[in-house]
């Protein structure tokens, strides 16, 4: 007699889960409103600046530019040398705390206003727009057969997307290099070099992050989406969907009283999704991916336009505020941001007008540590560079101290260096061999007989048997 099969388990159906979602291209919905004219306002007073200023003219010469062979920084009338590295931390500093400032006060403006890849991306797809018209229209003619009509949309966006970033790569350069030198070579095709390479490479970054990268960049590389919630606090402006006036969400006749029906202010629309660079939804609350465009507060505010409720269901406010209770603006850590950045204002300007316009380098002689000369005196050869900062001509004397009887091998040590010069000189240092043994520090003292109140000093080693 044989025993009953048991009966057996059907096995469960096997799911597969993809670690890598494929990308599904954004298409911005064009929406007008207030902070629309912000935005552009930012895009267009940027851009100007990036790609006006390298043909400024000052005294003469560029009115900005690095000049890296020269080892010079021109600010308009200001010139900054490698001894001046102090102020470009200065700068660094400054922008890194106005960015902690700005979030803390209203979340990622910098990154919806400011930052050069909303910027760039912001003026192509203004090009494409242009060219391929609408969203509606842009997403119809991507699905559509590759027509005649298509094919020359296509050309035509590449074309003008292809000059912008090459213009953009030029201007770049000729922040390093002087502007009307640099389009001659390029007009010419003479352009070579690190010229060249950095122009195609600016150029081509400009083209990929700009042109398809797009939201990619914010949301995969910027590593300010990741942390930039270490710097919210309750008492953030931040943009956000109030729903407790919106939900439950749904469509409705316009002349219904929705509040009869159970609905809340929100139509249903997502106008506010289509009109997100980023393609999130603004109703699920905040999330990283938000640059803090506010494209989403002016579609919601032209919808409750139309339907006749007020405005103000996506809008900036804190979440103290949300959830009833007081909101604070300057807090504590609002006042501390705020004392550091004019204390850094303050020391840096004040440190840009004391700057000495000279600096003085001095260099050991080092083909011989001293030599004794006839009339019993030890001699110390040294190598000294005096720069003239400042863009006229300044006359220096120079002196020596540290040691009894020191003094320079002739009477009259008086030099003239030209506006932006630097001259090179050899001094020998003399001093009584019975009066000195050893290593000792001597001062080199550089006068500028324009202010003989104000010396410059800098200390050498002088070495005796």
């Amino acid at each position: 007699m044989t025993s009953p099969t048991p009966p057996t388990t059907p096995a469960a159906p096997v799911v597969e889960t993809e670690l890598y979602a494929k990308h599904i291209k954004v298409y911005p919905r064009e929406v007008k409103g207030i902070f629309d004219r912000l935005r552009t306002f930012a895009v267009v007073a940027l851009l100007g600046l990036f790609y006006i200023v390298p043909w400024l003219r000052w005294d003469g010469r560029q009115a900005v530019l690095f000049d890296l062979p020269a080892r010079k920084f021109w600010l308009f009338g200001l010139v900054l040398w490698p001894q001046d590295f102090i102020f470009l931390t200065w700068i660094l500093v400054l922008m890194g705390l106005s960015l902690f400032f700005f979030t803390a006060l209203a979340g990622r403006l910098f990154c919806g206003y400011a930052c050069p890849q909303t910027v760039w991306t912001e003026v192509f797809v203004w090009i494409e727009r242009l060219v391929e018209g609408d969203r509606a229209r842009r997403m119809k003619l991507d699905r559509g057969p590759w027509t005649a009509a298509k094919i020359g949309r296509k050309v035509t966006k590449q074309i003008l997307w292809i000059l912008l970033a090459t213009w953009t790569g030029l201007s770049f350069v000729g922040f390093f290099r002087p502007m009307p030198e640099l389009t001659a070579a390029a007009l010419s095709f003479s352009l070579g070099g690190w010229s060249l390479f950095w122009t195609l490479f600016y150029g081509a970054a400009t083209y990929g992050n700009a042109g398809y990268m797009r939201e990619q960049v914010c949301k995969y590389m910027c590593p300010y989406a990741r942390f930039q919630s270490a710097m919210f606090d309750r008492d953030t402006l931040i943009i956000t969907y109030d729903a407790k006036r919106g939900e439950p969400r749904g469509s409705r006749a316009r002349t219904s009283d929705h509040r009869v029906a159970g609905l809340g202010d929100c139509i249903d629309c997502t106008l506010c999704v289509q009109a997100c660079p980023t393609g999130i939804d603004i109703r699920n609350g905040l999330q990283y991916e938000c640059i803090a465009c506010a494209a989403c507060i002016d579609a919601c505010d032209s919808v409750m336009d139309k339907v006749g409720y007020p405005r103000g269901l996506v809008r900036y406010t804190t979440q103290n505020a949300l959830d009833g209770n007081p909101s604070r603006t300057m807090r504590p850590r609002m006042w501390v941001y705020s004392a550091l950045l004019g204390a850094l204002l303050i020391a840096g300007f004040v440190g840009l007008g004391l700057r000495s316009t000279v600096a003085l380098d001095v260099i050991r002689d080092r083909n011989a540590l001293y030599r004794e000369l006839d009339d019993d005196e030890i001699e110390n050869v040294y190598n000294l560079r005096i720069m003239n900062k400042d863009q006229r001509p300044h006359s220096y004397h120079l002196a020596v101290a540290g040691l009894p009887d020191v003094r320079l091998d002739e009477d009259t040590h008086v030099w003239q260096v030209a506006g932006g010069d630097v001259l090179s000189v050899e001094v020998h240092v003399e001093v009584p061999a019975a009066g000195v043994h050893g290593g000792h520090t001597i001062r080199f003292i550089l006068t500028d007989d324009d202010t003989p109140h104000r010396h410059l000093i800098e200390k050498a080693r002088f070495i005796a048997p």
